[in-house]
């Protein structure tokens, strides 16, 4: 992870461009969500991964508040449930999965399994995983899991799912100036958990486990976007261009009229031009 530099923020030099760069961005990921939902053909799943406090919850505010709500969806993955504990792991997301047409977000996702679960390997035990599937080296679990990540994906890109996946790379000197803000700031306090403090303290352990799965799983149909976290302007800014750019690079067509219901418009339309003001 030391290649990446958190606080890089390219050509943009400040928040003001950076915002004028993101209106662009917005306007563009708007007309892109609408060329997708008229095509019909393809869907779009956006992956969030990052640390506490790297501004996943703000990027998606900001850079999804164009898009039209009636053709996106966001999940949010927290602890897993009973009932999802008791199945294997991709069981969970295929749920949520978009339709074409349709845009879903994951904000944190089942790469968890590979993040936070391998930071703590005690927690497979509660998720009724086989003895015998437990019993293999720290390295074999994992890679398998990266295995069946990638031809998960794989099955999903072939079927017309455009998968964008994003790790926000936030600095551990920001992490602690954002808890610091929350802590200080009491309309802030209500975000702060206990626990992401407590997660801060095994921050070199995440960095080693993030480099290996962003290693393992960032494939040809599925790649991983390193986006630097420190200044949230760049990272909204860089997250929104980079979103409308695939959309719009996506194979889409706009449905075509046939020639009875064209020649059925053309005579609506001109019976509408006939009609008196008022009328």
């Amino acid at each position: 992870m030391k290649e990446f530099d958190p606080a890089y923020t390219a050509d943009i030099k400040n928040k003001e461009e950076a915002r004028e760069a993101l209106l662009e961005d917005v306007t563009a990921l708007a007309a892109a969500q609408e060329f997708l939902w008229a095509s019909g053909e393809r869907a779009v799943l956006i992956i969030f991964q990052g640390m506490d406090a790297a501004g996943k919850d703000g990027t998606i505010k900001h850079v999804m508040s164009g898009v039209n709500p009636q053709g996106c969806n966001v999940y949010g993955f927290k602890a897993p449930s009973d009932e999802e504990r008791q199945h294997h792991f991709l069981w969970r997301p295929v749920r949520f999965l978009p339709a074409r047409g349709r845009l879903a977000i994951f904000n944190r996702s089942y790469y968890e399994e590979v993040l936070v679960v391998r930071v703590h390997p005690e927690w497979l035990e509660r998720q009724w995983v086989p003895l015998d599937l437990r019993e293999g080296t720290d390295s074999e679990i994992w890679k398998t899991r990266y295995e069946e990540i990638n031809s998960f994906e794989r099955a999903l890109t072939d079927g017309g799912t455009c998968i964008l996946k994003f790790f926000l790379n936030v600095s551990a000197n920001e992490q602690r100036e954002r808890f610091i803000d929350r802590l200080t700031d009491r309309e802030k306090q209500w975000k702060f958990l206990s626990a992401d403090y407590q997660e801060r303290a095994h921050w070199k352990t995440y960095m080693r486990a993030y480099e290996e799965m962003l290693g393992a799983t960032s494939t040809k149909w599925a790649p991983w976007y390193v986006i630097p976290a420190d200044h949230k302007w760049f990272t909204r800014a860089c997250v929104a261009d980079i979103i409308a750019a695939r959309i719009h690079a996506l194979p889409l067509r706009f449905p075509e009229v046939q020639k009875e219901q064209l020649a059925e418009l053309t005579e609506i339309l001109e019976k509408l031009k006939a009609e008196q003001d008022g009328a």
